[in-house]
C-alpha cells in the first residue's frame, strides 16, 4: 500500500480532513513527515488503523472506547466493551419491538373500527395510555452482524436525520471577541488563545451567559492542512474593549438549524447539510457573497470544560446552518 496524503485519505475514505486531524489530536491516528516530501503522510499502518476506526464507528462504538481498545488489545477487554454496547442495543431493540407491537395492535383496532363504522378515541383508552406512558424511544440501531456492504447500507440509512433530530433556533445579535488562526493546528492554537483570554479577563464573571462559536476560515486546500484556518468567537458586553490578537466584531444573528454532536463527530456535518437540502419547510440561507460564519459550531458546555471543571472532558457541540422558511407559492386561478 502506497503512502497517502491527508487529502488522498479524505477522498478515498470519504472522511473529512477535519475529522482526520481530530483523530490525530486524541491519539487514534498518526501521520509522519518524510524526507524531501512537503506534506505529512499516512503510512500503511496508519491507513489500516483508520480502516479499523471507521468500521468501529459504523458499529456505533464511541471514540473513547475505540481509543481504549487500541491501548489495551487484550481480547477480554475488547469483549467487555462489545458486550457493553450489545446490552445497550438490546434495551433499545426491546423498546422498539414493544412500540412496533403496540402500533400493530392500534392499526388492527383502527381497521376493525372502520369496518363497523365506530368512532374510536385511542387517546381516551386507559389501557393504551398505561402501556405507552413508560416507553422511552432512543436512537434506532441495527442488531445483526453485517458484511461490509450491508454495514455501509445500514449505516447510511441510520445516519439520515429526521425533523425530530434537528432544532430550529434563533441566534440573537451579539458583540463578540474574535480570534483567528491559520495553520495545521489552527483549532488548537485558537482554542488555547481563547481560553487564556477568558481566564485573564474573567469573562465568566462579567458575562456569565457568554456563548462560544467556531468555524473554518478558510477550509484550506493544502494536503498538510497548513492553509487551514479556524476562527473562534466569544460573546462579550457591548462596551467591552479587546486587545490584539483579538478583534471586536458584531454578529447579526439569525435563524439556524441545529444538530448536537459529541466532540469529534465532525462528519455529522454531512447529515445536517443533507437534511437542510431536502427539508420541505426550510432552505439553506447562504449569502451570495463569500462571508464568514456560514457554517458554525457552538460549544455548549465550554465554560464547564475549560473554566469550572477542566478535568471533565465531556463537551457537546451544536452544528449550525443558516436557514430561512421557504416561500409558499400562491395558487393562481
Amino acid at each position: 500500500m502506497d503512502i497517502m496524503t491527508i487529502s488522498e485519505v479524505s477522498r478515498n475514505f470519504n472522511i473529512s480532513t477535519r475529522t482526520l486531524r481530530y483523530y490525530e489530536q486524541i491519539g487514534l491516528l498518526q501521520s509522519q513527515r518524510k524526507d524531501n516530501y512537503a506534506y505529512r503522510i499516512y503510512n500503511e499502518f496508519a491507513i489500516r488503523r483508520l480502516q479499523q476506526v471507521i468500521v468501529l464507528r459504523k458499529l456505533r462504538i464511541p471514540l473513547k472506547q475505540i481509543n481504549s481498545i487500541f491501548q489495551n488489545a487484550e481480547k477480554t477487554h475488547i469483549i467487555d466493551i462489545f458486550q457493553e454496547n450489545i446490552l445497550e442495543l438490546d434495551s433499545e431493540i426491546t423498546a422498539l419491538t414493544t412500540i412496533r407491537s403496540i402500533l400493530d395492535a392500534l392499526v388492527l383496532r383502527l381497521k376493525e373500527s372502520v369496518k363497523i363504522n365506530i368512532k374510536l378515541d385511542l387517546l381516551q383508552d386507559d389501557d393504551i395510555l398505561k402501556i405507552v406512558e413508560p416507553l422511552s424511544l432512543t436512537k434506532i440501531k441495527f442488531k445483526e452482524e453485517k458484511c461490509m456492504e450491508e454495514l455501509n447500507n445500514a449505516n447510511e440509512n441510520l445516519n439520515k436525520l429526521h425533523d425530530k433530530d434537528v432544532r430550529i433556533i434563533y441566534l440573537p445579535p451579539a458583540t463578540i471577541a474574535s480570534i483567528h488562526c491559520i495553520g495545521s493546528v489552527a483549532e488548537i492554537e485558537s482554542g488555547n488563545l481563547l481560553n487564556q483570554f477568558i481566564k485573564e479577563t474573567r469573562l465568566y464573571e462579567k458575562k456569565p451567559d457568554f456563548r462560544h462559536y467556531g468555524f473554518n476560515n478558510p477550509n484550506g486546500n493544502m494536503p498538510d492542512g497548513s492553509d487551514h484556518g479556524y476562527e473562534r468567537w466569544v460573546t462579550i458586553p457591548d462596551d467591552y474593549e479587546v486587545k490584539l490578537p483579538f478583534t471586536k466584531k458584531q454578529f447579526l444573528g439569525g435563524l439556524y438549524c441545529s444538530y448536537m454532536i459529541p466532540m469529534g463527530a465532525f462528519d455529522e456535518w454531512f447529515k445536517l447539510y443533507e437534511w437542510a437540502q431536502n427539508n420541505e419547510k426550510y432552505e439553506l440561507n447562504f449569502k451570495e457573497q463569500a462571508v464568514e460564519c456560514e457554517c458554525m459550531e457552538e460549544h455548549l458546555n465550554y465554560i464547564n470544560k475549560y473554566i469550572l471543571s477542566p478535568d471533565d472532558i465531556t463537551i457537546q457541540i451544536d452544528l449550525l446552518l443558516p436557514i430561512r422558511e421557504k416561500e409558499t407559492k400562491k395558487e393562481t386561478n
